[in-house]
């Protein structure tokens, strides 16, 4: 009599009253959706090209959570040595565009990236130096807080642009003096003394 009302109850436990019939618990409690999916975080990549149309190298950015952008160069070809590497602020890579100053391509990809009004020292798009080995391959990966993945993408674009010599990011003592007055001159605050700009790559978005 004590197994057949146990076995009674299990079965009445293994089913949920559904209208006129019955479902198993297991269906019913399916009905019940677990934990929503994180949405995908904006993402974003170039295809960086020298002044021959050369492929060179390519960067991606993705968006990070607390508003940080995480990029991730590989180049290869360049002369080995630190390049300033930054974004600028159209996304234009016309090798035909040359800069009046440097006597270098790219000019049509404007200065660096800068989104008013600036909390920081230098420019939004401004990032660590490139370090390229003795084989001419390099990559490295960045995180800054300086500007998002949307922001890259306003009527204009922007493009990524790496230089031929090193960005000293105006890093000068006040003890050097030049024409006008001590630390850097405006050419090294516009663009670290990087010279000229040998590889433009357009960013692009992510569907």
């Amino acid at each position: 009599m004590l197994h057949r009302t146990c076995l009674a109850l299990a079965v009445a436990l293994g089913t949920v009253a559904a209208g006129a019939g019955t479902v198993p618990a297991a269906q019913a409690t399916s009905r019940f959706p677990g934990p929503a999916s994180p949405a995908p975080q904006a993402s974003a990549e170039a295809v960086i090209k020298d002044a021959a149309g050369k492929n060179v190298g390519s960067l991606r950015i993705d968006q990070q959570p607390g508003g940080k952008s995480r990029l991730a160069v590989t180049v290869r070809g360049l002369r080995p040595g630190y390049h300033g590497f930054h974004v600028h602020m159209k996304g234009v890579c016309d090798p035909r565009a040359i800069d009046p100053v440097t006597r270098s391509p790219f000019a049509s990809a404007g200065a660096h990236f800068t989104i008013p009004p600036v909390k920081h020292s230098g420019h939004s798009g401004d990032l660590p130096n490139l370090l390229v080995a003795a084989d001419g391959t390099g990559e490295t990966t960045v995180v800054t807080d300086r500007f998002q993945v949307g922001q890259l993408f306003d009527a204009d674009g922007s493009s990524i642009v790496v230089h031929a010599l090193p960005d000293n990011h105006s890093n000068i003592p006040d003890r050097y003096r030049h024409p006008g007055g001590t630390g850097p001159d405006a050419e090294t605050l516009k663009a670290g003394d990087s010279g000229g700009r040998i590889a433009c790559g357009v960013i692009t978005r992510n569907p």
